[in-house]
Order: structure tokens, then C-alpha cells, then sequence
């Protein structure tokens, strides 16, 4: 049993032998930040003031050498082997979110796009999931293993949630909700989980990035926005290969509705036939375009690990960006973990 202190907050809590700093900090009730809980994403990643780790076993992407040396860890994955003090931010507002398992039912399935299948769950009547816009639930498959997807509607709009589920090729899971699954099927789920939501604590402008169905958080926390009414200067980048790949047209009617709100569609692989004028090239380039600096913004990035990677290192080296206002939900699929 090793103790475990928090800078700059001074909050202790105890870890088990052989168990990671997360896994302790989530089960005695402080939310540090977090995302893939696999050590893939690098959403928890943080310094390590005194004491020593095992590091665990992670993708070297996400916390490289030069980082180790510098002390940093990620949390997931790092196991104390003596009493640590760790720089750490507990998220205040995800501390009161009950997580919980479930029995839910498949409602309805739209296909947005030949890859994207949108997925409404029913939960038990006498049964309410209270989230924050942007977090995510987990599927518990029959072998155990996991599956997590962001909640796509707002918490104000939750009679049924909404997940974007992307067609991965060869992927268990996702073979079967394009192959298999039908309307009235029976899933268990967990949730919610993960620290990506929107600081409301702050008055920053807010550059949103996504790419694929990295949109679906996004789409939660810009609803939840409107509905608040909550006005501060917001711009969404939206990526991805082909213009199909944009598959829902809500950012266009947020544009026009919401003041303050603009809306840059990026296109990185268009053919001829997609007749596409737009912007082109990487998502988060098209960010560093517009924005070359970015010192008094708050950005929240979603979609594939390698512009999530890409973007925190490029905003924070080349456009200022704060380290502390960078915020991720790295979408690691399941072969991106079998990599670990």
C-alpha cells in the first residue's frame, strides 16, 4: 500500500499493491483526467514530483523517453512502487456523476454514410444516465472485453442515447452492428466515463477540431451550449477524407443559428467527382492556418489518435496553446491497443 499526493491540491488517497494511480484516484472518488484507461491515449498523463513507478506497458507515441525523463507518467498505466507525489488536477464537476451498468436496448439505427452507423439506446424506465456532454459509455461484450463510444446527444436531450458508430474493417464489434445487429437487441453498458467536457468555468473563445466521428462529443458539448446559453466565440473544424465523411449537416444550422458560432469543414483526400471548393488538407493545419496563435483559447480535440497527437504537440509548440487548455478524446481502436 503506497499514499499518493496530489499537487497542488494536497489530497492524499491510498494504492494497492499492484494497482495503477487511476484505477486508486477513480475508486476513492477523485476524478483525475483520463480517457482510453489503456494507456493509448495519453489523456492522463501527468508529473511525477517524488517518488518511483511502474511505468506499465503503453504505446511509446504517447509518452516517449524524453518525456519519462522529464517525470512524466501515465497515470492508467503507472504503478507506485513507493509513496508518490504526483501534479495532478482532480475534475471537480465529473466527482458527483454516479457511473453505472446497465441493460440497454437497441431503439433505432440510422446509416449516416456507407461507414457510420448512428445508434439509439433505449435504457430501462425506471433507470436515468446522468452525464456531462462529451463523455462516454463502454459496452461490456459476452467475453469481457470493452468497447467505448461517445455519447453523442446532450444530457438536457437524453430520452434515448446517441452513439456514431464507424465501420472498422475487420473490427469484432463493429462488424456486428453493420452485419448483425438489429433493432430491439439487448446490449450491457457502462457509464458514463472520461473527463472530456466543457470547462464551463471559463469565459476563453474555444476552437473545436474532430475528425470521422470524433464529431459525436463535439456535437454533445455544442448542444449543450445552445441550450445553456452559453456564448462564447466557438469554431468547429470538422475532417475528414472525402465530403461524405462528413455525415450530418447539424454544424451548417449551428452556424446559422448561434451567434458567435462558425463552422470550417476540411477535406483531405477529395476526388474530382466531390466537386469540393472548401479547405483541404489536415484538419488541425487548417487550424494553425486561422489561428497562429492560440495562447488565450481553449481547444477540445476529438477522432483518430494521430491528429489528436499531431494537434496537441503542433498547437502547444507552434501556436501557444497552454498545455492545461488542450483537451482530448482520442478515438484508440481495438487494433490500436492490441499494439500495447
Amino acid at each position: 500500500m503506497h499514499t499518493v499526493t496530489l499537487q497542488p491540491s494536497g489530497q492524499q488517497f491510498q494504492v494497492e499493491d499492484g494497482e495503477a494511480v487511476l484505477a486508486a484516484a477513480l475508486r476513492q472518488g477523485f476524478i483525475l483526467p483520463y480517457g482510453c484507461k489503456n494507456g493509448a491515449c495519453g489523456s492522463c498523463k501527468g508529473k511525477i514530483i517524488s517518488g518511483t513507478v511502474d511505468y506499465g506497458v503503453y504505446q511509446e507515441k504517447v509518452l516517449t523517453p524524453e518525456e519519462k525523463m522529464q517525470g512524466k507518467a501515465l497515470f492508467c498505466q503507472a504503478k507506485p512502487l513507493s509513496d508518490l507525489v504526483v501534479e495532478a488536477r482532480t475534475v471537480g464537476a465529473a466527482k458527483d456523476i454516479q457511473v453505472k451498468k446497465l441493460p440497454c436496448r437497441v431503439q433505432k439505427m440510422e446509416r449516416l454514410a456507407e461507414d457510420v452507423m448512428v445508434l439509439h439506446l433505449k435504457l430501462p424506465a425506471n433507470e436515468k444516465l446522468n452525464f456531462l456532454a462529451g463523455q462516454y459509455i463502454e459496452f461490456v461484450l459476452k467475453d469481457g472485453s470493452r468497447r467505448s463510444f461517445s455519447i453523442a446527444n446532450p444530457p438536457h436531450d437524453a430520452d434515448l442515447i446517441q452513439l456514431h458508430v464507424r465501420h472498422v474493417a475487420g473490427g469484432q464489434f463493429t462488424d456486428h452492428v453493420f452485419d448483425k445487429m438489429k433493432e430491439r437487441d439487448i446490449l450491457r453498458c457502462e457509464g458514463p466515463l472520461g473527463t472530456f467536457f466543457l470547462r464551463e468555468d471559463s469565459d476563453k473563445p474555444i476552437v473545436f477540431v474532430a475528425s470521422g466521428t470524433g464529431f459525436a462529443p463535439i456535437k454533445a458539448v455544442i448542444e449543450h451550449m445552445a441550450h445553456k446559453g452559453i456564448s462564447r466565440p466557438a469554431t468547429l473544424y470538422w475532417g475528414g477524407r472525402r465530403p461524405k465523411d462528413l455525415y450530418m449537416n447539424a454544424p451548417q444550422q449551428w452556424a446559422a443559428a448561434l451567434s458567435g458560432f462558425k463552422y470550417v469543414p476540411v477535406i483531405s483526400e477529395a476526388l474530382p467527382e466531390d466537386n469540393w471548393s472548401g479547405r483541404t488538407g489536415f484538419v488541425h493545419r487548417a487550424v494553425m492556418q486561422d489561428f497562429p496563435d492560440l495562447s488565450a483559447y481553449q481547444v477540445y480535440v476529438c477522432g483518430v489518435p494521430v491528429m489528436v497527437d499531431s494537434a496537441k504537440r503542433d498547437f502547444i509548440a507552434q501556436c501557444g496553446l497552454p498545455e492545461e487548455e488542450f483537451y482530448a478524446d482520442s478515438f484508440a481502436t481495438q487494433a490500436d491497443l492490441a499494439k500495447l
